[in-house]
């Protein structure tokens, strides 16, 4: 770790980090010192003086929530996290611009997805560790909820970076707090797999008992509701709630039968939330879904 911080020109010159300079001579100890340890006793008072932490001249990587629909959604801590940033990573340039403008935030914007992210990932945790804060966005919501970010905070964590998820705008939770189904124990399954280990993903929680939540495209919504009541069984509960935050928003309720039925009839639109109830101990009793 201090190897890397050293080639970020700690060297060359001081570095000023929240108003304390970082002299080159403890980034010159920080590096040898795991080489020569018995060497630098001498430089013990030096070093109580002087010595700043690596944690302390890193930058934090801020994990930052946007609204899913609803720009009044947006938190103050947000905005000002996203104003003070050095860089602003976002999922889509065009589309986190409009946010951006909307607040009147004037940053730089990098592209950051699911596609570059592996190559990315290394130079943003560079400037991680020379000082710089960075914040990540998606499109919608929290990132590394059915986004990119995973990838990033894993490299941030294992280089010593601090991470803070700022609290905020996700899609499911309010999804399954207000499908009417028990909500003190979830599993959040995101999307299925489109073709290859779909049935077997969903065969593998034949027998859960906690409320399941799914996110899915109105193209596939029929299809997969069919899936879990061949599945699960025709009478399993399940609440289809799509545009969160929306002027459309909407919660169907009812047993996977209906909710087929409602959604053969009047075709779904916009981005679409499955709270599925999990297995009850009379399913259980009765075999239904085996």
């Amino acid at each position: 770790m201090a190897k890397i911080f050293l080639k970020g020109a700690c060297v060359a010159t001081p570095i000023a980090q929240g108003g304390r300079v970082v002299k080159p001579e403890v980034c010159l100890y920080l590096y040898f010192f795991p080489l020569f340890p018995f060497t630098f006793f001498p430089f013990s008072f030096f070093l109580l003086k002087n010595f700043v932490s690596l944690q302390a001249i890193m930058g934090i990587l801020y994990i930052v929530p946007t609204p899913v629909g609803n720009m009044e959604d947006m938190t103050l801590r947000a905005i000002r996290v996203l104003k003070e940033a050095d860089l602003v990573l976002a999922e889509d340039t065009r589309t986190s611009g409009i946010l951006l403008k909307h607040f009147d935030i004037k940053n730089q914007l990098m592209s950051h997805h699911k596609f570059n992210e592996h190559g990315t990932s290394a130079g943003v945790v560079q400037r991680l560790l020379a000082g710089q804060n960075v914040a990540l966005i998606s499109d919608a919501g929290t990132p590394g909820i059915s986004d990119p970010g995973f990838f990033l905070v894993r490299e941030a964590v294992r280089a010593g970076i601090e991470v803070q998820t700022l609290p905020g705008a996700t899609a499911f939770v309010p999804a399954l707090v207000s499908s009417g189904l028990p909500c003190d124990r979830f599993v959040f399954e995101g999307f299925l797999p489109q073709k290859k280990g779909r049935k077997t993903r969903i065969e593998s929680l034949a027998d859960e008992v906690r409320t399941m939540i799914f996110y899915e495209s109105p193209y596939r919504l029929v299809k997969t509701l069919e899936q879990f009541a061949e599945a699960f069984g025709a009478n399993r509960q399940v609440s289809v709630c799509r545009e969160i935050s929306k002027v459309h928003e909407e919660s169907v309720r009812g047993s996977l039968e209906e909710v087929v039925a409602h959604f053969k009839a009047t075709e779904p639109r916009g981005e679409i939330v499955i709270v599925l109830g999990g297995r009850s101990k009379g399913e259980k009793e009765e075999g239904v879904g085996e």
